[in-house]
């Protein structure tokens, strides 16, 4: 057996502490650079995580910002579509009123047509009844006039009641005791075409009588004739 104090025991020994105190070494340098590597893949990790977070965030941020801006937008758009809806059920209730009224104008013209149409045919009714009293004026002047001594005056009413152009049948010869005493019945044309009696001087009771079989049968003649009887036998009496 070699003992300790042996010169080659001892440096046997030494370098056998030497290599396994550089095993050591170097196991330690590879866990040292391993522990360095795994920090900086750590901190390059963490640094990308923290990265990724932030870039996350403000993604989330804008995102938030953007629906925001959404919703406010949609707001506007809801008020303002509820303003424009209601603007269009204005004007459709405008347009609606503007065809009901369009109708109301259209009937109330057809009937203003209608009215225009049965006034002219009245008119021209009148005209007609009115040429046909004129000619039977004409001929009631002939007949008492020449014949009778009638004189037919055109007078213009100062009263409400006999307002407009009349006329006047003057009979003469009809009191025996004064030839000249003028007899006076006063008549005029409604509106509507029909004789209108006035007045007679002197008055005559039956009057209301002798105008209304005048107004049945148009025979202006005849009414002159009956009115001058009267006269005569109001003279006589």
């Amino acid at each position: 057996m070699a003992s300790i104090t042996d010169p080659n025991m001892s440096d046997g020994f030494t370098s056998a502490m030497k290599e396994i105190h550089n095993k050591q070494l170097q196991t330690y340098e590879e866990m040292i650079d391993m522990m360095t590597d795994l920090y900086q893949s750590h901190r390059q990790f963490v640094k990308s995580a923290h990265d990724a977070c932030l870039k996350k965030c403000k993604d989330d941020e804008m995102l938030f910002e953007t629906i925001q801006t959404f919703k406010r937008d949609a707001v506007k758009k809801n008020t303002s579509l509820k303003g424009k809806r209601h603007a269009i059920s204005e004007m459709i209730s405008e347009i609606q009123q503007k065809e009901m009224q369009k109708d109301d104008i259209k009937e109330k013209i057809e009937k203003l047509q209608e009215e225009q149409a049965k006034r002219k045919e009245l008119i021209l009714s009148q005209n007609k009844a009115n040429k046909d009293r004129l000619r039977n004026l004409q001929k009631a002047r002939g007949v008492f006039q020449d014949h009778l001594g009638m004189e037919i005056r055109t007078i213009l009413g100062k009263t409400q009641l006999v307002k407009g152009e009349k006329l006047q049948f003057v009979f003469r010869n009809i009191n025996p005791s004064d030839q000249d005493s003028a007899y006076v019945v006063t008549m005029g044309i409604k509106e509507d075409g029909s004789y209108q009696i006035v007045s007679s001087d002197p008055a005559l009771e039956c009057l209301p009588v002798l105008e209304s079989l005048l107004q049945e049968t148009n025979n202006l003649a005849s009414f002159l004739a009956n009115v001058r009887k009267e006269f005569i036998s109001q003279a006589r009496c």
